[in-house]
C-alpha cells in the first residue's frame, strides 16, 4: 500500500496510483484555445451594394479550406440564397485589440452547400494558400450535462476570437420541430456573432455548432445563460450527405496531429437548400442577425461598406488595365 507521502509523489508526477499510468488530463480553456483558435474563423457576407450583410464565426474542417458555419451567417433573408460576396477572415498570431491589424489576413469564400433547416452551410476559402489548421469533429453522444465546454468566436459588445466556458445544461431532440436536429442547450456564453462558431469538449474536439440564443420571455422578462448549439453528429451525418468523409482520431493523438477531415469524393458545384426554413421558435434567436455595428469593438457595418468599396476599386482597376493593354 502506498504510503500518504508516496502517493503524494505520484500524484506531483501525474502517476496513477499503483498502475505507474499518466492520469487522464482534460486540456484547460487556455490549452484549447491555443490548440484550436487558429482554425476558427471569422466571416462575413453581403449584397454587391454592401447596403445588407450578415457576420458570425466558422470552423475549418479540413487542411484545403473547407469551413463549417450556420446558414443563416450566410444565407440573406431577402432572397433565401447565398450572399453573392463573402469574406473569411483567418485569426492572427496574436489578436491585438485593433480590428484593422486583426482582419489582415482574410480570403473569399463561396458557399459549397447549405441546409436551412439544420442551419448548416458548408464554405470554401479561396484564396490564402493552405494547408490549413482545423477543427475535429467529435462525437456528441459522448457528451453528458454537467460536461464542460467552451465556445469561441466574435460576440457582440465582445472582442474577436473570444473565448467563453461553460457546460451543457440540457438536451433537445427534434429542435423547433425540425426532424434530426439534435442540440445541446449550455449556458456558455453566447452572443450575436458566435453563430456558426465552435463549442468545444475538454479534448479541444468540436462537439456542437453554436446556432442560436434564448434573450426575452414572452412577458418581456430577460433571459440569460440560455443558447443552443447543433450537435456535431448532426453536421458530420449532414456533411457526409455532401461528400465529405471523416478519420476518426483517438484522443491520444489529439496533440499530436490536427488533421480531422478529408474529402473522399467531389463536392457538389452549386449550393443546394435540403427543403423550407422552418418557422424559428418564439424568443429563440440566431447570435448573428440582426448585428448592431454601433454597440460593438468592431464595426460590421463599417467593415461590409470597406471591403465592398475595396473589392469594386479593384474591379475598376482591372478594367482600367484591360482597357490600356488592347487599346495598344
Amino acid at each position: 500500500m502506498a504510503t500518504p507521502l508516496l502517493f503524494s509523489l505520484m500524484i506531483i508526477l501525474g502517476l496513477g496510483p499503483g498502475l505507474g499510468l499518466a492520469a487522464d488530463h482534460d486540456l484547460t480553456p487556455r490549452e484549447i484555445y491555443e490548440l484550436d483558435s487558429p482554425a476558427v474563423v471569422m466571416i462575413i457576407g453581403y449584397s454587391n451594394s454592401g447596403q445588407r450583410g450578415s457576420g458570425g464565426t466558422g470552423s475549418i474542417i479540413q487542411q484545403d479550406g473547407l469551413v463549417l458555419t450556420n446558414a443563416h451567417v450566410v444565407i440573406e433573408d431577402q432572397t433565401g440564397k447565398p450572399y453573392p460576396r463573402l469574406t473569411i477572415y483567418l485569426k492572427p498570431d496574436r489578436v491585438s485589440g485593433d480590428p484593422k491589424a486583426d482582419l489582415s489576413r482574410s480570403g473569399k469564400g463561396r458557399v459549397v452547400a447549405f441546409s436551412q433547416p439544420l442551419d448548416l452551410a458548408l464554405l470554401k476559402l479561396d484564396g490564402p494558400p493552405g494547408p490549413f489548421p482545423v477543427l475535429e469533429l467529435d462525437d456528441s453522444d459522448r457528451i453528458e450535462i454537467g460536461d464542460r465546454v467552451v465556445a469561441i468566436g466574435h460576440p457582440e459588445q465582445g472582442g474577436l476570437w473570444t473565448l467563453t466556458t461553460g457546460t451543457i445544461s440540457a438536451q433537445f431532440e427534434n429542435f423547433n420541430a425540425t426532424k434530426g436536429k439534435s442540440v445541446f442547450q449550455t449556458e456558455t456564453g453566447l452572443n450575436r456573432g458566435n453563430s456558426g462558431g465552435p463549442l468545444l469538449d475538454t479534448d479541444g474536439r468540436m462537439v456542437g455548432i453554436n446556432t442560436a440564443i434564448a434573450r426575452v420571455s414572452s412577458d418581456g422578462l430577460p433571459i440569460t445563460s440560455i443558447s443552443f448549439s447543433l450537435k456535431s453528429n448532426v453536421a458530420k451525418s449532414w456533411l457526409r450527405d455532401q461528400g465529405v468523409s471523416f478519420q476518426e482520431m483517438p484522443a491520444s493523438n489529439r496533440s499530436a496531429s490536427n488533421t480531422s477531415a478529408s474529402r473522399s469524393t467531389p463536392l457538389p458545384g452549386e449550393p443546394t437548400a435540403l427543403s423550407e426554413n422552418p418557422s424559428p421558435a418564439p424568443k429563440v434567436v440566431s447570435p448573428s442577425s440582426p448585428l448592431s455595428a454601433s454597440s460593438r469593438p468592431y464595426n460590421l457595418d463599417r467593415l461590409i461598406s470597406e471591403r465592398s468599396r475595396a473589392e469594386a476599386d479593384l474591379e475598376d482597376m482591372i478594367k482600367e488595365m484591360r482597357g490600356k493593354f488592347s487599346g495598344r
